[in-house]
């Protein structure tokens, strides 16, 4: 498709929208067709997702994309109808006696960029609130998973007319056209890189972004807590689609006298989780060659700079596009691993003697979207969430805090602008529009010039009032 042809399909969908925006019955009717497709068409994508990956698990997929976007339509058909009514609050005492209310209104046609990782889910999950919250739109899923992205286009066009909700797909020329668009909301999730250029093509267009990025997400270890567990859970957050995922715990923070029964734990863990990994089909490839050999030049750079790579499996031979899990013990600051997102099964171990080292470290760098906390201790709960900030937490669990659809999801800083999921969804892709609705007669008339020796006094009493 060339820009042109995204230009003009822009304005049919705006055109259309002002015509006749949707209401709650075509939302509705909507949200439900868009799960009715994905339901009868599971094995389609699950198989496409595979197919870019070299081999993902189908329970992956339909753990981690096809149920948590099941779940969420459902639960934005529930309570769509209290989403949409509009809400009056109390009108303030010299503007009465008005009436005060807000009310959400869709934005117009928006735009839509997903990411490669989960294909499905994180093309179809910020549509699911664009379809809530009233828009038209234009989806984008990512060029890195071609197979997925044609499915995508297939079936979204197939279910929709094009002048409601239509999916293109193409190179990452397209992407630039497309991001360049003067869209009602651009929604995109990627790397940081990527989404600094996003927000540059849509600046001239003063779009509105929602930017769902990535970062450095730490997991920090309390000596106190039971490391067997915290193991468990934290590879369990690591491994999912081998490591791609952009809340996984990208590096470990504990005092080095844990490491050796960290270790430990860990070959437990994975011989439990991925028995005979060479052959596991459960276990997910990176996505492609370029990717892998970004993975293996981060371990090569650690290891020259005095890091130790610890395989937690043992095998021979290993499928093409196959990187088992590993753990780099002695990091810093000045390896490459350390000043950029792994996506992949490589967790470095930074050692840190005390929870206040970790926070600082924390503060240091960049904003994580996410931050996980091993703990029992309530009081050092309440003092990590004080005085660290990232896009979610989850403590004493990895990844979780993500499946919360009453909770929002989105990055702070780097990792990110805005937040979607449930009523944040909703809200991300409306305008909070505020209403006063005035009498016949009103205070505010009194307002009004000329001022008079009477309206002084009145202007005089409302300064005082304003003060106590």
């Amino acid at each position: 498709m060339t820009a042109q042809e995204l230009s003009d399909l822009l304005k049919i969908q705006q055109k259309a929208f002002t015509k006749s925006p949707p209401g709650y019955e075509q939302r509705m009717e909507a949200l439900a067709s868009l799960s009715e497709m994905v339901e009868k068409n599971q094995e389609r994508l699950i198989e496409a997702v595979s197919q870019d990956f070299g081999h993902r698990s189908s329970e992956e997929t339909t753990i981690l994309e096809l149920f948590p976007l099941h779940d969420e339509i459902k639960h934005a058909r529930r309570h769509l109808k209290s989403w949409m009514k509009r809400k009056s609050v109390r009108s303030s005492w010299f503007l009465l006696p008005s009436t005060a209310y807000y009310q959400f209104q869709p934005l117009g046609s928006v735009g839509i960029m997903g990411a490669w990782n989960y294909q499905v889910l994180l093309t179809l999950s910020p549509l699911v609130d664009a379809i809530a919250a009233g828009n038209h739109a234009i989806i984008k899923p990512s060029e890195i998973a071609p197979a997925s992205a044609e499915v995508i286009k297939d079936l979204i066009n197939k279910t929709f007319d094009s002048s409601y909700i239509h999916c293109v797909t193409g190179n990452a020329e397209l992407a630039k056209d497309f991001s360049s668009l003067p869209f009602d909301h651009l929604f995109f999730t990627g790397s940081t890189r990527v989404g600094k250029l996003i927000m540059e093509a849509a600046a001239p267009n003063l779009t509105p972004v929602t930017l769902e990025l990535g970062g450095k997400s730490p997991a920090i270890i309390h000596e106190s807590y039971d490391l067997e567990l915290a193991a468990k859970r934290i590879l369990a957050g690591k491994l999912f689609n081998a490591g791609q995922t952009c809340v996984a715990p990208d590096y470990l923070v504990m005092p080095v006298d844990l490491n050796d029964k960290f270790l430990g734990y860990s070959k437990q863990v994975v011989e439990k989780f991925y028995p005979d990994i060479a052959n596991n089909k459960q276990y997910s490839y990176i996505i492609s060659d370029k990717h892998f050999k970004r993975l293996t030049s981060l371990l090569e750079d650690a290891k020259q700079k005095g890091a130790k790579i610890i395989e937690l499996c043992e095998t021979n031979e290993l499928p093409e596009g196959m990187m088992t899990p590993k753990l780099v013990i002695g990091v810093n600051d000045e390896m490459e691993i350390m000043q950029e997102e792994i996506f992949g099964p490589l967790l470095p171990v930074l050692n840190l003697e005390s929870v206040e080292q970790a926070i600082e470290y924390v503060n240091a760098n960049a904003k994580p979207l996410a931050l996980y906390y091993f703990d029992d201790n309530q009081d050092r709960i309440d003092h990590l969430l004080k005085f660290t900030l990232s896009g979610g937490v989850t403590i004493n669990d990895t990844i979780y805090h993500l499946a919360q659809h009453r909770l929002p999801f989105g990055g702070v800083g780097a990792s990110g602008m805005g937040h979607y999921h449930g009523f944040d969804g909703f809200k991300t892709f409306s305008k909070k529009r505020a209403v006063m609705q005035q009498k016949k007669f009103g205070a505010t008339d009194i307002l009004h010039p000329p001022y008079t020796d009477i309206k002084k006094k009145l202007i005089g009493v409302m300064g005082d009032i304003s003060k106590v």
